[in-house]
């Protein structure tokens, strides 16, 4: 696919290509219309089809917009949302990571209750569990964290979560009275606060030793639209600069991969 459509593609993030999964970001939906055929042409004379059933178009919602305008391939109308799921993230047309958190949470339950076999045996030592948790069902629900602009509601939720796993792993319910600090230590697990800056601040310094030309620098000073009334949205940065405060750590350092590594790595210190 990559070789088909080597002379239509722009560069990322406008165009963006996994397997035979296809994003397409445009300013307009005539310029996406445009986009559309040329990929379309490119790809059904080679043999291959579009799938119009499974391809969506997702506007983004900026206060000035008043109308939403269709964007067809050929004669067929592409499904509109207001949300979809990319490589496991859910992107969401408002620019929120309301969806995703609820996603992550959902998924890390549907990886819990396959290992309940293992995490709720009153017979498995606590330790072993602390491990399957940190292991296996953690990732699922913090993956793609390191991304988001984590608000205080978004953090209760995956707090909320995380210790409503532990309680049950532990057999031990909010009548006995037992405080999480107790819960946790017996696990050897940090507050997923702590492991959610970690990853933040693991993912920043990749991101600060990547050229200036990279992707990833590139949508860090990317345009956020036109600014409403109110309190603007909280960006990625902004919670950055807060994690980085907090731990009372300089960013100059993060060009030294292996002294941002140990001062970053707190929740799961080795």
């Amino acid at each position: 696919m990559d070789y088909l459509t080597a002379s239509i593609q722009k560069e990322p993030p406008w165009d963006l290509l996994y397997a035979d999964d296809i994003v397409l970001i445009r300013d307009t939906p005539v310029e996406l219309e445009g986009a559309l055929e040329s990929w379309r042409y490119a790809l059904e004379t080679a043999g291959l089809r579009i799938s119009r059933d499974k391809t969506e178009y997702l506007p983004c919602c900026y206060p000035t917009t008043n109308q939403q305008t269709s964007v067809k391939i050929q004669n067929h109308r592409l499904k509109e949302v207001d949300h979809f799921k990319y490589l496991g993230s859910v992107i969401s047309n408002n620019g929120t990571i309301d969806a995703d958190v609820t996603h992550r949470i959902n998924t890390g339950w549907m990886k819990w209750r396959q290992l309940s076999g293992v995490l709720c045996d009153s017979r498995m030592p606590v330790r072993v569990k602390g491990k399957v948790y940190k292991t296996a069902v953690r990732p699922a629900l913090t993956y793609g964290a390191e991304c988001w602009p984590l608000k205080k509601t978004h953090a209760t939720k995956m707090h909320t979560t995380e210790m409503k796993m532990l309680r049950w792993a532990g057999g031990v319910t909010l009548n006995d009275r037992v405080r999480n600090e107790h819960i946790r230590g017996s696990f050897k697990i940090r507050p997923i606060e702590e492991k959610l800056s970690e990853t933040r601040l693991r993912w920043y310094g990749h991101v600060m030793r990547r050229s200036e030309d990279h992707m990833t620098r590139q949508v860090l000073h990317i345009s956020t639209g036109p600014k409403k009334r109110g309190r603007p949205l909280l960006t990625w940065m902004s919670v950055i600069s807060n994690d980085l405060k907090k731990a009372q750590i300089d960013d100059s350092t993060t060009q030294n991969r292996n002294v941002w590594r140990r001062m970053t790595r707190r929740a799961d210190p080795k």
